[in-house]
């Protein structure tokens, strides 16, 4: 069954683990279609939480992350790769869910290459669009929870914050 707007609406922190176990599906131009098995989520809360790309304001880049939940936001990092993002939550406060695996591929930027998913696709809903979305087919799995990665320029305690989920295997 597809995520609906009520879902999405849920605070990044209980999205995030949430998350764990369900399928990334992505569309593509020939009309297939790929369901991946999210096995790893990092979630960013607020202008409160340092290592959230909205800690210092709404910008032209940040704008998505204020949005109601159910929207991508797809960044370039290190000017290489596309790292895809769930927003989530209420309209106003800044958050979202960085997906960084699925299974058979670990780490943000090797996902985003194996379902095509790039900036084209910043801003577009994942409820309604038919291009991306999510689906939870019943699986239950164990998370772990651990710290972010790549957040050295955080302030001790967000870097601290046991904010990334895993599958357990």
């Amino acid at each position: 069954m597809k995520l609906t707007e009520k879902e999405y609406l849920m605070d990044s922190t209980e999205l995030a683990p949430y998350l764990i176990g369900k399928l990334l599906c992505r569309k593509h131009e020939d009309g297939s279609v790929n369901k991946m098995r999210i096995t790893e989520t990092e979630c960013y809360f607020g202008e409160e939480d340092t290592a959230c790309h909205a800690h210092k304001g709404k910008t032209p880049r940040t704008r998505l992350l204020y949005e109601k939940g159910g929207v991508c936001y797809v960044y370039l990092c290190y000017g290489i790769h596309n790292l895809f993002n769930v927003i989530s939550g209420r309209e106003g406060h800044p958050q979202g869910v960085l997906i960084r695996g699925v299974e058979g591929y670990y780490g943000p930027g090797r996902l985003t290459k194996k379902l095509n998913i790039d900036r084209s696709l910043n801003g577009i809903s994942l409820i309604d669009s038919g291009v991306i979305w999510i689906e939870d087919d019943g699986l239950s799995c164990e998370i772990q929870k651990g710290k972010r990665i790549g957040i050295d320029y955080a302030e001790k305690e967000d870097i601290e914050r046991l904010w990334r989920f895993t599958m357990k295997e």
